[in-house]
């Protein structure tokens, strides 16, 4: 596999992580969602791309992080990924996106710490003027059991 070059920058609390620029479809400004029922705590609701219904997923409550109102630099970014091996489309609200960008050098792989802390959604880190920038493995952040996305994307 060839190692992305060009990144999404995005912002989640004060924490800076990317997506592959080849997986993201549009970046959208926040919008009214359609709630679902029972759905899990960060799963948003849905919304109209195209009309094509796609899943929103508050990145903040994925990543375990507490939840934050919308801002003005608030973004909803619509992605391309494999959920069990289907590629679907899928949006994930972020605080802000900043800029498609190259990373600075070759990425590390996450650190590990204990059994107790999956990295399994990490690529890999890499830094961007001087910042670290966690890269994130978009089909392992939604592959996990309680991903609602998977059955209301098809």
């Amino acid at each position: 596999m060839t190692e992305q070059k060009q990144f999404v920058t995005l912002g989640v609390a004060e924490s800076l992580f990317a997506v592959p620029v080849t997986r993201v479809q549009e970046i959208l400004e926040p919008q009214p969602f359609a709630r679902m029922p029972r759905a899990p705590m960060d799963f948003l609701g849905i919304i109209d791309v195209r009309g094509q219904s796609v899943p929103v997923i508050d990145l903040r409550l994925r990543l375990g992080m507490p939840a934050a109102e919308d801002t003005l630099d608030t973004r909803i970014i619509v992605l391309d990924v494999a959920i069990e091996e289907t590629m679907r489309k899928v949006a994930l609200r972020a605080d802000r996106v900043f800029e498609v960008a190259e990373l600075d050098g070759p990425l590390e792989p996450p650190t590990k710490i204990g059994s107790r802390w999956s990295t399994d959604c990490i690529a890999g880190v890499g830094r961007r003027n001087g910042a670290f920038v966690t890269v994130l493995d978009l089909d392992q952040l939604f592959s996990q059991d309680d991903v609602a996305a998977g059955d209301i994307a098809a």
